[in-house]
């Protein structure tokens, strides 16, 4: 069964279009609605689970293992994602994504089951495991159910699943966990994640490689693992801890050394698990730096503002994620308006390059941000902002997947899931480096304008001012008195308003300074989308006459 659609017609696509998984409308809705409820299960997780996480710490007495219980699911799922995406290629979606989505419930079931903190880090492990297979394999079954030509309709919605799952999450988890139990954060995937597994386990044609029996790249998994795994530590550390720290640096050093052993396995392997000659197609390496420079302003906004939120403006955990309302708003509409507007018009890099200028416009406006903000003009910013956004989590899918073969798309897709999420970790490492050293220099001087005496900030040893004790307790006076040397607080104890005064300015000061560094790699960003080379949407995908994967007609550009 094939069909032509009047989007194509529009944008002067020729031919039926013609996917690589052909079935009837009715299924290929349903496949389409089991996917994105994946990704809604994905995503809501890590929202609802950070809601939850200061009362699971507290239950489990675990606040020295509280970072783990993220780190571990970072680590799983970033390791597992080209590897499940190359798996997918050489055996088909339907098994590797059912594994994944299994996975990631006996994860669900088990970390609601926890009763000590061991148990959560191993238990949130095994769902990271799944986790790693449901975006990019998910991703990849979109490029076997629709051509390149009418994606871009679909894949618009996925941004629309993260934003409503943002919106959502931290209402829901904060009900479960105040309510009922934080227990239920987890068993909440249970029947969302049935429903997805049923559909896709009767629904989904399983579309393998044909010929020889395929050549799994064990030591090409290994070398990758042992590669990333430190790296992601490393910086994992770095968010906590200073550059200068072994605990840093020795980490990521010893990975960076591994991911070069790895490359160096890679180019000599049969099936490699990153394809290294993807690497050559133009389109494919820029796509690549885009979205990871693309990722740095995207985390700086959904991590740093709910800080500034809660710690100057004294909002609750939920109504901070209330507050970055506006921001998912103008994600959730660009990403769908700019998915039907490729799919309508076959054109990509100047609407990608577009979205990219709104990203740094709305980062240049929020380094404006100040303790006395009005939030209108935050919002408004926030929205600018992210309207940009929107179209780079959908539309860079649709240009990678148009311009590889189909026998490379699963381990195409899953390098953009990769890059997506390690330039989200980078930028968050080094953004949390600038807002600490950006606070540590902005205190003194922001406490002298809130009329402490500048005797009495010179002798405060710089030690009271940490920035991740100061941010934990906000503009509470009681609390932040505690933080301070048992000999220091007669002399400052009535001036408490003003060093909270002077407090706030700093910590919005030092906020705004981390921004900059979004600015700097969205302008990177779009540079390297201008640079693409605007390759025409596919109307068929997979056939016979495309050994390849890409229509004869159809150039695809390399690095010479």
């Amino acid at each position: 069964m094939t069909e032509s659609s009047p989007a194509a017609a529009e944008a002067g696509f020729s031919g039926a279009l013609r996917p690589a998984v052909e079935v009837s409308t009715r299924a290929r809705n349903e496949i389409l609605f089991a996917i994105l409820l994946g990704l809604f299960l994905s995503a809501l997780d890590q929202t609802i689970v950070g809601t939850a996480l200061p009362r699971i710490v507290s239950d489990l007495r675990g606040n020295d293992l509280y970072t783990w219980v993220v780190t571990i699911y970072l680590i799983t799922s970033t390791v597992t994602g080209p590897i499940y995406g190359k798996l997918s290629d050489l055996f088909g979606r339907r098994p590797m994504l059912m594994i994944g989505v299994s996975l990631f419930l006996i994860g669900s079931a088990l970390s609601g089951l926890s009763q000590e903190m061991w148990q959560l880090i191993l238990f949130r492990g095994i769902q990271g495991l799944g986790a790693g297979a449901i975006f990019p394999i998910s991703l990849a079954v979109i490029g076997d159910l629709f051509t390149p030509a009418e994606r871009g309709k679909y894949q618009g919605l996925f941004g629309a699943v993260f934003g409503v799952s943002a919106l959502i999450g931290p209402a829901l988890g904060g009900f479960l966990t105040d309510r009922i139990s934080w227990h239920w954060v987890f068993y909440v995937n249970l029947p969302i994640g049935a429903i997805t597994l049923y559909i896709i386990w009767r629904l989904l044609p399983t579309l393998k490689r044909e010929g020889a029996r395929p050549s799994i790249d064990y030591l090409g998994a290994a070398a990758f693992t042992a590669g990333i795994v430190p790296v992601l530590i490393g910086l994992t550390n770095a968010q906590n801890g200073d550059w200068s720290d072994p605990g840093v640096w020795g980490w990521i050093g010893a990975g960076l050394a591994l991911l070069a052993v790895f490359v160096r396995i890679e180019a000599r392997a049969k099936e490699p698990i990153v394809p290294l000659d993807l690497f050559r197609n133009r389109t494919f390496s820029l796509s690549m730096v885009a979205v990871f420079m693309a990722s740095f302003g995207f985390f700086a906004a959904i991590i740093f503002l709910p800080i500034w939120f809660q710690v100057v403006q004294g909002s609750s955990a939920t109504e901070s994620g209330y507050n970055l309302l506006p921001f998912l708003a103008g994600l959730i509409a660009s990403s769908v308006a700019s998915g039907q507007i490729v799919s309508r018009t076959g054109r990509y890099r100047w609407i990608t390059v577009g979205a990219l200028v709104f990203v740094t416009a709305g980062l240049v406006l929020m380094t404006n941000l100040r303790a006395d903000t009005p939030f209108p003009a935050l919002w408004a910013w926030m929205f600018i902002t992210g309207l940009g956004v929107g179209p780079s989590l959908a539309v860079f899918t649709i240009i990678v997947q148009n311009a590889v073969p189909m026998k490379k798309l699963g381990a195409a897709t899953s390098d953009l899931t990769l890059f997506r999420q390690v330039g989200g970790t980078v930028g968050l490492t080094l953004g949390f480096t600038i807002f600490r050293s950006g606070l540590t220099e902005q205190i003194p001087s922001q406490l002298v304008a809130a009329g402490v005496p500048r005797q009495v900030v010179s002798n405060i040893p710089p030690g009271s001012f940490d920035a991740s004790q100061l941010t934990s307790v906000g503009g509470d006076p009681m609390a932040w008195l505690q933080q301070v040397p048992q000999q220091f607080r007669p002399a400052i104890e009535q001036l408490i308003p003003n060093f909270v005064q002077g407090f706030h300015q700093a910590i919005s000061l030092a906020i705004a300074g981390s921004f900059w560094l979004g600015v700097g790699a969205a302008i990177v960003a779009a540079l390297a989308t201008a640079l693409l080379v605007e390759v025409p949407l596919r109307t068929t995908f997979g056939h016979e006459g495309e050994a390849q994967g890409a229509p004869a007609s159809i150039p695809v550009p390399t690095l010479d």
